[in-house]
């Protein structure tokens, strides 16, 4: 059964008004309460905290709701007054309609209502295996985490750039009880040819190179739980491997025979629509619902703007107590951080609070402008992508010696690759920042340079990670 991600209570409702609240409670996955008579609701909400009120006000006289209204609003959500004569108004966190409410309107405030954060359910640091949240889709995502990890069950966590896909991972390895290590690797950080042998290890002479045998990931993962970011990204002949020793709980290194067995649970992860993923032929079906046996799915940042003075405290804290100062951010600035887009995320959240940090100077309070997140992006280059959206970063660009010119009769297939290779050049064959600065995925870099190697155009040396980019999982 779903957990109820919003809490909402409808008082003295109309039959016609509590058979929609009952069917948008349902569609919104809300748990209702519904009372009749001031006592019953006055003795309600002092016992118990609600995200949305619904009052129906026809059957209440002035003085009956204006003791209803006397109530503790700081802790409770939203309070909609349906029924008094006279125009729509708010005041403060009441709103009176004049108007019977419709079920869209039913839905869109109890959409909000699982964006309230109510204490009666949350931690008073707000914090969960690294993850950081007061909100109620925080809160149900780590209940859906507690429920989950002491199980054998496959998890698959979807969420944006920067959600925080690994803290889940991690927070799931916490609260399993499994005593082996956590293991974190980056399927599109790790070129196709050496996935196979870092998953599942190789044996001595099994290949140029391989002086002595390896343990791969799953062995190193023994007893605790291997992590599998950016699933989309591995090769679909590997895939099909992986749901292999998924099902049987053993593997066989690159070179050898024999069949070793484990006891490791695995968790991937994707901010990829998987369902496309699968269309697109990227990610094998079977594969997809073999992971998909409990998704997890993290809310953006944007969908819980109450956790934005949170999380930015809980990393000023984190500065603060590092660096030995005592900088605190400024009720304006906490208002610009709570109004801002995050495209980007917690993560982008989190170097925010650092460049203001380290911008603050001596001053101990730190203060934004509204216009230096704009004057930021203006000064690093547009990193707008084609679909409208902004990437992780600003897009490295190119620029003075590294200009390509083409001669008349030079082949599409030419141009691309010397444009592929220079750009790679640049950045010191950091082929995540190539990318990027190509507009292509970390994927297609690596099937071009198999194609051009196999050419002749290039050698196995083009493959070669800088140690502090490519090679590190993510």
């Amino acid at each position: 059964m779903a957990l109820s991600v919003g809490h909402v209570l409808l008082i003295n409702g109309n039959a016609s008004l509590a058979k929609l609240t009952a069917a948008a409670a349902r569609t919104a996955r809300c748990q209702l309460t519904a009372v009749t008579g001031l006592k019953p609701a006055l003795s309600l909400v002092a016992k118990k905290q609600f995200d949305l009120i619904l009052v129906d006000a026809s059957s209440f006289d002035d003085e009956d709701l204006k003791r209803l209204l006397s109530i503790d609003l700081t802790r409770q959500g939203h309070v909609v007054i349906e029924g008094r004569n006279g125009a729509n108004r708010k005041n403060g966190s009441a709103e009176y309609l004049a108007e019977p409410l419709s079920l869209d309107g039913l839905l869109s405030r109890m959409s909000q209502a699982a964006l309230r954060t109510p204490s009666r359910e949350i931690p008073a640091d707000g914090e969960f295996g690294g993850m950081v949240g007061r909100t109620l889709r925080m809160q149900a995502l780590f209940e859906y985490i507690r429920r989950v990890a002491p199980l054998e069950v496959g998890v698959l966590v979807h969420g944006e750039s920067g959600t925080g896909k690994e803290l889940v991972a991690r927070a799931l390895h916490q609260v399993s009880g499994r005593t082996g290590k956590f293991v974190a690797v980056n399927c599109g950080a790790v070129s196709p040819e050496l996935l196979s042998t870092q998953l599942f290890g190789h044996e001595r002479g099994s290949f140029t190179g391989a002086t002595q045998s390896h343990a791969g990931y799953f062995e190193q993962a023994q007893g605790g739980t291997l992590f599998l970011d950016e699933i989309t990204e591995m090769p679909r002949t590997l895939q099909v491997y992986l749901l292999r020793v998924i099902e049987t709980h053993s593997l066989t290194r690159v070179g050898g025979s024999r069949e070793i067995p484990f006891d490791v649970r695995v968790i991937a992860a994707s901010n990829r629509n998987l369902q496309y993923a699968v269309a697109a032929g990227d990610l094998r079906s079977d594969l997809y619902f073999r992971l998909l046996e409990f998704p997890l799915i993290i809310p953006p940042l944007r969908e819980r703007r109450e956790d934005v003075p949170l999380l930015a405290q809980h990393f000023l804290d984190q500065l603060n107590e590092r660096y030995g100062t005592k900088k605190r951010l400024s009720a304006d600035a906490m208002d610009e951080l709570i109004k801002r887009p995050w495209p980007g995320n917690v993560r982008e959240l989190l170097h925010t609070v650092r460049r203001e940090y380290i911008m603050a100077s001596d001053a101990e309070t730190i203060e934004i402008g509204a216009e230096s997140g704009q004057a930021l992006r203006r000064r690093a280059g547009d990193a707008r992508q084609p679909n409208g959206t902004w990437s992780e970063g600003p897009v490295p660009r190119m620029q003075g010696s590294h200009e390509i010119r083409f001669s008349i009769g030079t082949t599409f297939e030419e141009m691309e690759r010397e444009v592929l290779l220079k750009t790679l050049a640049h950045f010191h064959n950091n082929k995540r920042e190539a990318a990027r600065a190509l507009g292509v995925s970390l994927k297609t870099i690596y099937n071009k340079l198999l194609r051009y190697r196999s050419q002749g155009h290039i050698t196995v040396d083009a493959f070669d990670d800088p140690p502090e980019h490519d090679g590190r999982a993510a």
